[in-house]
């Protein structure tokens, strides 16, 4: 009797997983495509060129047909220019400003284009560097920056300068995140936030749908 009751035990879990992976698919909208989640069919290294592959592997490395779901997938569409997309994007995470003040730069323009999938990674990757949750908070419910730390504020305040109203920077602003950061770290950071805005309009594009089990974290208007 025991075992007959953990074998339906297990087809019922089984027959749920199904069930929670068919309504998942069935959420999707029409023009989504059910393994890129996004508008763009996932891009196969053995479609492509000589070339193509080559820079498929440099992306996504030598193993394997299938891409990366995400920026990788979508970005290879237009092929040669994933490549420096792609380096740029290696090089930014290896900035002077360290992985937190990364992590923050990457968040604002996530919040600002409304962008889940940029979003949901990142504050997962800011927690994990140990970018305080108030900070992420701030961000992500776009409230003052009064009472944080004045490196996080400063930072969050020249985003949101940047990429809301007139896209201008103020001169006292600029001023002081160059006397926080310098002025490679004042560069960096506009160059990070300008890879992530870039990254949010590719995937706002193509509107890109997190996978099944991932769960949203941005709240959307």
């Amino acid at each position: 009797m025991k075992h007959f009751k953990i074998i339906t035990f297990i087809l019922f879990i089984s027959a749920a997983s199904t069930m929670f992976a068919q309504t998942n698919q069935m959420a999707l909208p029409s023009d989504i495509d059910p393994e890129s989640f996004s508008r763009m069919p996932l891009i196969l290294k053995d479609s492509l060129n000589e070339e193509g592959q080559r820079i498929f592997e440099t992306i996504n490395g030598v193993e394997g047909n299938v891409p990366r779901i995400g920026p990788p997938n979508n970005s290879m569409y237009s092929i040669e220019p994933s490549e420096p997309y792609d380096v740029m994007n290696q090089l930014l995470r290896r900035a002077s400003v360290g992985p937190q003040f990364f992590e923050i730069s990457t968040l604002v323009p996530a919040r600002e284009f409304n962008q889940q999938y940029e979003w949901t990674a990142h504050e997962l990757a800011a927690q994990r560097v140990g970018v305080d949750q108030e900070i992420i908070d701030v961000i992500k419910y776009n409230r003052a920056v009064s009472g944080l730390p004045e490196r996080e504020a400063t930072v969050i305040e020249f985003g949101r300068a940047m990429l809301g109203g007139d896209h201008q920077v103020p001169s006292e602003l600029f001023a002081k995140m160059v006397d926080l950061f310098g002025n490679q770290g004042t560069i960096e950071i506009t160059m990070i936030m300008g890879d992530y805005t870039m990254t949010a309009m590719l995937l706002n594009a193509v509107d890109q749908h997190l996978p099944p089990g991932r769960e949203a974290l941005l709240p959307m208007p």
